[in-house]
């Protein structure tokens, strides 16, 4: 029996079928089980910041098996208290703002909700506030609270009705968000770049008119930084990019992915004192959160971000890549900041792989030549390798792309 045949038997649909069945990943490189090696160029989607098998988190991660593994949430330890200690200070969080760690983007996202549904509660035993705002595009996860909160409807329509009162404004619509927010609203949540709409940023001005717009109205701006958080534009955060974030800060921020470099974590940070108290003792909760081992990872995947200066490298290599990208033939509008990029392609309509988008077409050939990057739309290529990506690791796919293209996308007739 082939392995697909295995996943067919034993798996969930829900994925479709794999496109390999990897046995082995170092750095970069991950290796399938006909001894295959691909450059990864996709990082777990934003999850391997350190690339694979790195040292650090091994280390950490065995260390703290060694030491203590798991206690409930009756207790704590160092690594939980030493994390949210660290996550503040990167975040650059004034005194009274805290931390709920959870496993995931989206249960980051549920705790972040029902923070917002505490705002304006006139006791402990009473609700308060229960619209939300998002945003056309978004993406927050695929639990009924984080759906709700998701805009593509392919991913809604099969699990109707959702949570109520949540509106999505027009993307990029400034009028649209000021009108839809008012003394109702209980927060807007927004990513500040959306990745699984392609790398697609806000234009200037947006995120500075939702701070504006949530301060007016009492309700909470809180930042899905599951994807974007973590070094991965250069930055500890994306709100601290001057051209993205604008001088803002969020009253709550939501990140996962990328924290301890593939060991699964997600958290919410709450930013102040008077937004971190509207969660009070036993309104909100989790069995494996702060979890000591995931924890430790996460610390040594910022020890190393810092120590290493990927903040650095991000920067200078992402911008590199985003210029080579750009003067590739058959490339068009390329997007992004740091290591999370988007390109599309020319002609998205003809393409030699039958009925496939093109862009599924180009990862699927990409695949073939030892590149893992992602369609993340029909005619857009999504691009988030390991922070530790090398220029030259980048140089080998940008030879390689106009090739690429050139085999995937038909000549106009």
């Amino acid at each position: 029996m082939s392995w697909q045949d295995d996943y067919g038997r034993t798996m969930l649909p829900v994925f479709g079928t794999p496109k390999a069945k990897l046995v082995a990943a170092h750095g970069c490189t991950v290796t399938d089980d006909a001894g295959r090696d691909y450059l990864d160029l996709l990082g777990g989607i934003a999850v391997n910041t350190l690339g694979h098998g790195h040292r650090a988190i091994a280390e950490a991660v065995i260390g703290q098996l060694s030491t203590v593994d798991h206690v409930s949430n009756f207790f704590t330890t160092d690594p939980q208290l030493n994390l949210a200690s660290r996550l503040l200070e990167v975040v650059g969080a004034p005194t009274g703002s805290q931390v709920f760690f959870a496993n995931s983007g989206t249960e980051a996202n549920e705790a972040a909700i029902k923070l917002a549904r505490r705002v304006d509660a006139p006791d402990a035993g009473s609700p308060g506030r229960s619209r939300i705002i998002a945003v056309d595009g978004a993406f927050h996860g695929r639990t009924i609270g984080a759906l709700s909160l998701t805009a593509k409807d392919a991913y809604r329509a099969p699990f109707a009705p959702l949570m109520p009162e949540v509106t999505h404004v027009p993307f990029g619509d400034v009028d649209a968000l000021r009108s839809a927010v008012d003394d109702t609203v209980a927060a807007v949540i927004i990513e500040p770049i959306q990745g699984e709409r392609g790398v697609r940023l806000h234009p200037p001005g947006y995120l500075r008119a939702v701070r504006e717009a949530t301060r007016a109205a009492g309700a909470l701006m809180i930042l899905d930084e599951v994807q974007t958080g973590i070094g991965r534009t250069g930055h500890w955060f994306a709100f601290q990019h001057p051209e993205i974030g604008e001088d803002i800060m969020p009253d709550a921020i939501t990140v996962a992915k990328g924290l301890a470099g593939g060991i699964p974590i997600g958290a919410l940070i709450t930013i102040g004192e008077n937004v971190s108290a509207l969660l009070s003792a036993g309104q909100h909760g989790t069995t494996f959160g702060g979890n000591p081992v995931s924890a430790a990872a996460a610390l040594a995947v910022l020890d190393t971000i810092e120590t290493d200066g990927l903040l650095a490298h991000v920067r200078a290599t992402g911008d590199q890549l985003g210029e080579q990208l750009s003067a590739v033939p058959g490339v068009t509008a390329v997007r992004g900041a740091g290591l999370l990029r988007s390109f599309a392609i020319t002609d998205p309509q003809q393409t030699d792989a039958g009925e496939l988008p093109v862009a599924s077409a180009l990862a699927a050939a990409a695949q073939q030549a030892g590149f893992i990057i992602n369609p993340v739309t029909p005619d857009r290529i999504r691009l988030a390798p390991p922070l530790i990506i090398t220029p030259a690791q980048l140089q080998d796919f940008i030879d390689a792309l106009p090739a690429l293209i050139a085999d995937t996308v038909k000549a106009p007739s």
